[in-house]
Order: C-alpha cells, then structure tokens, then sequence
C-alpha cells in the first residue's frame, strides 16, 4: 500500500471510520471549505475545522494525497457537527455537568466509539485514578496537545471545614476556541469518585476564572482538568485552602492567639479538648463568624456563660463559651461580625486567662475539629520564574532517575523545582527539574526510503504522513524499537527505523 493511502487509512481508522473513498457523506463542497448539510456543531466544528487543517497540512504532497485528506476533512467536520443536536426534554430536566453534557454530545454524534472518542472518555476516566499527589498550595502550568485527548488531574489531601480554591488561568486561544471542564471530585476507599463541583471555561480569550468549594470530610480530593476535543492551549492552575468560616470568631485576632487545640488532655486525662481556645482580653467582642441564628443562650457549670449560632449556610453550630456578657437573644437573626458576647473565663475557665472557647458541632457526629475552619488561607502561588518547558521532549539525566537515559519524555506540566513528564508508554509521574535536560539530537540521518511517522512508539498509533527518501532528521530518544524524530519542520513523531 502506497505510504500516503496507509496514512490516510490510519487517520480514518483514529476515528473510528473507514478510509475516506469508502465513506460516502452527506456534505457539499463550496470553495475551498465545507458546508454541512444538517444543522450545524458550531463548538465541535470549529474544533474539528483547526485539527484537520492541522492534520491536512502534515499529508504526503501530491494530487491523491491532497484528494484522500479532503475526505478526512469532510468527515471530521460532518461527524463533529453532529454533536450539537438538541437535547431530548427528559435532557433538558435532568442536572448534569457541562463534562457529562459534552460526553453525551459525543454519543449522539457516534463519536464515542470512534478511536477519538474513546480515548477521550479513556482520558476521563484515567485522570480519576491518577495516583500523583500534590501538596496545597500548589501552582501547575500544563498544556493540551490537539492530536492526543487527554486531562490532567491533581490529588491533594484535605480537612472537614476547609475551603479549597481554584484559580484556572488559560492562555489566548483561537478567536473561536472550544471549553476547558474544570471537575473536584472526593476520593474514599471503596467507592466511586464523587462530584463535588464543577464548572467549564471558554479558552477564547485569556483569562482567569475562580471558584471554591467546602471540604465535608477529612479525606482526597482530585481536580481534572479536560478540554474538549482537538484542542490546543495552555493554562495555569492555581489550588490553595483557606478558612471554611468567612469571619475569625474573636474580633481583631487570628489563628495565632488560639493556645489551647482540639484534642488537648483535659482533667488529668479523663476527658479531650473539644474545641480551641482563643486567648484575648478581657471585654473583648465574641463575633458571628457566619450568617445563622441563635439557637440557645445560658450558662453551664463547664462552659459559663454560652452562646449557641446555627450556621444559616451548613445547618452545623457554633458553640461560644466563657464569655463574661451575652449580647443576643434566641432566636434572633445575626449576620457575620455581629456581637454576641464579650471575651471572659466564666464557666471552669475562673483559674485562666480570659478566652472564647469555640467549638462546632455537626447533627450525627457531634464536635469535629475548629482548626480547618479558622486556620489562615494558605499563600495564592506566586507565576513560575524561568523558562516555560511545558511541550519540551527531555531525556533523564545519568544517575539522576531509574529511566534509561536514551528514552524521551514529554514535559505536561511545571511547579517550582519539578516537572510532570509522560513516558512513551503513556505512564505520568513528576521529576525534579533538574533531572531532565534537553533532547539534543543523539544522531543525524537522512531517509534512505520513504517513513511513515506516528503519533506513538506503538503499532496501532496512528500515522501523520510520510517524510519522502532523502529527508534529514534527528533522533532526539529511543524506547520500545521505535524513535523519536524530528523533521525537516521542527515536528517530533515517532517511527521505527
């Protein structure tokens, strides 16, 4: 078989189709472009529209190569116009996530088990039991590659009363550009993923695109990060905690005037500290630290004069103790900052300095942990420094790691002083940046014959094109038999010489 039919069969085959002179389609030419004739996928097609005039570009020169790659244009635009077909009304009612609505599109248009589509649902449901941990606060630059579907995920430890911040930074794009899905997920042994929140984002223009979430239980989560389909872009993903209450419940102080910690020993032993203490003078305000209302005053023989807050968000309350003055009724309606006592040592407290117990309390599981809650936000990361690596084929360093130093990685992602890599196998993980180093050419050679170039160091990646006999490349890594080159274009595929 000819080297430019073989690369044309093995796009169509990416797809899910046959080649393109046994596919007969239901559009007509006009110009130079493409008009479908149903109702057209303006999302998708544009996609499609900038991945084919990539892909057309890298076919074999020539009248037949040309002809049998406008026919994969066409199918691509025709099959991804599809998508965009109306909902059922049954769709319309039912609460789904822009990342299912999408994976339901691609359904209805039968690209889900195209070759494109299943990698992509693949991408999905990899990225989900992706073990790479990071640590909050954390800033990653990534990129998304148009010719590999792919998501990026981040698994991160965190505490019941946390709130988890996400800040999305994507890069210009196209002037008609498709989404980015932005997916938080809670991890738990045993059991399914679950959806905590999510949004999606147009890579139009640049921009930055912000929102948080409550942490419910001690546990990981995961981030994904997915584009749609055939995109290209690059993007900057920010992740830091912060106090899941919006007020500190002592006027004027912080999580450093708390000296005493959930779980301390209390009398000699027998009982644990269920709360913090927050050491302050005298007369000092006692604030709301969220919207409620007060549910109970009155004094006890351990906690002195109290107050009870029912949180107006999450229904868990909020328990006010030692406090030399009450100032609020029950039942009466208070917004964050709003008085209700003053700073004391009523109660047990008579023999220490003055402070505001505080603890909160949760229907079915009684007293948990103050310190998520009130713990100052971590630090927003601050843009990397040095040059942007993301898209960069480097090789290990000697010594350095337990990879063979001939074999070539593809940099995903950049922190501060580390790199997120993929193998030729597809396997990710992070290294320290100063492990890796640049794919200098390891040698120069010129094509004795015709070479048909793949997407991958395996049998069944799909092809690109062919680079014709006398073409000079360079060999920039080994693994698994086959090579990575570049071309005469600065392009990187993989062949086995």
């Amino acid at each position: 078989m000819p080297a430019n039919q073989r690369s044309t069969t093995w796009r169509a085959a990416q797809l899910g189709e046959r080649p393109s002179h046994q596919v007969a389609l239901g559009v007509s030419a006009v110009g130079n472009g493409a008009e479908t004739s149903g109702e057209a996928g303006p999302e998708l097609a544009r996609g499609g529209q900038r991945w084919a005039a990539m892909h057309y570009s890298l076919l074999p020169a020539g009248r037949a190569g040309r002809r049998a790659g406008s026919g994969i244009v066409l199918l691509l635009l025709a099959l991804l116009a599809a998508c965009s077909k109306p909902q059922t009304l049954g769709g319309l009612f039912q609460k789904t996530t822009p990342h299912e609505d999408y994976a339901r599109a691609l359904g209805r248009a039968g690209l889900q088990e195209a070759a494109l589509g299943r990698q992509w649902q693949q991408a999905a449901r990899q990225a989900l039991h992706d073990s790479l941990v990071v640590t909050l606060p954390v800033l990653e630059t990534g990129y998304f590659r148009p010719e590999q579907p792919t998501a990026a995920s981040y698994r991160y430890a965190v505490r019941a009363g946390e709130l988890v911040h996400v800040r999305l930074t994507l890069a210009p794009g196209p002037a008609l550009a498709p989404r980015v899905f932005v997916d938080a997920f809670a991890l738990g042994p045993g059991r399914a993923p679950e959806l905590l929140k999510w949004t999606a984002t147009d890579t139009t223009a640049a921009g930055t695109y912000d929102y948080s979430y409550p942490v419910a239980d001690d546990g990981q989560h995961l981030l994904r990060v997915q584009p749609e389909l055939l995109t290209a872009g690059r993007y900057t993903l920010r992740l830091w905690r912060g106090p899941g209450l919006g007020l500190f419940p002592v006027k004027g102080r912080t999580d450093q005037a708390i000296g005493s910690f959930w779980g301390n020993e209390r009398d000699g032993g027998a009982r644990r500290h269920e709360g913090v203490d927050i050491f302050a003078p005298r007369g000092t305000p006692a604030v709301a630290a969220t919207d409620g209302y007060v549910t109970r005053t009155g004094e006890s023989k351990l906690g002195g004069l109290v107050v009870w807050l029912a949180d107006a968000h999450s229904g868990q309350h909020l328990y006010y103790a030692h406090l030399s003055k009450q100032l609020v009724q029950p039942g009466q309606q208070v917004r964050a900052g709003d008085t209700l006592g003053l700073v004391g040592n009523t109660g047990n407290a008579r023999t220490t300095a003055p402070h505001l117990h505080f603890g909160i309390y949760r229907s079915g599981r009684g007293a948990i942990d103050p310190w998520p809650f009130l713990h100052r936000a971590d630090p927003v990361p601050a843009a990397l420094a040095g040059p942007d690596r993301r898209g960069e084929w480097v090789r290990p360093l000697r010594h350095r790691t337990n990879l063979p130093p001939a074999m070539p990685l593809l940099v995903l992602g950049q922190q501060a002083g580390r790199v997120r890599i993929e193998t030729p196998e597809g396997q990710r993980r992070y290294l320290p940046a100063a492990a890796v180093a640049a794919a200098e050419p390891l040698r120069r050679l010129q094509l004795p014959a015709a070479l048909e170039i793949q997407t991958g160091p395996r049998a069944n990646a799909p092809a690109l094109a062919a680079w014709p006999a006398g073409t000079t490349v360079a060999v920039l890594g080994q693994a698994g038999g086959y090579a990575l080159l570049r071309g005469p274009s600065a392009e990187a595929a993989w062949a086995r010489l």
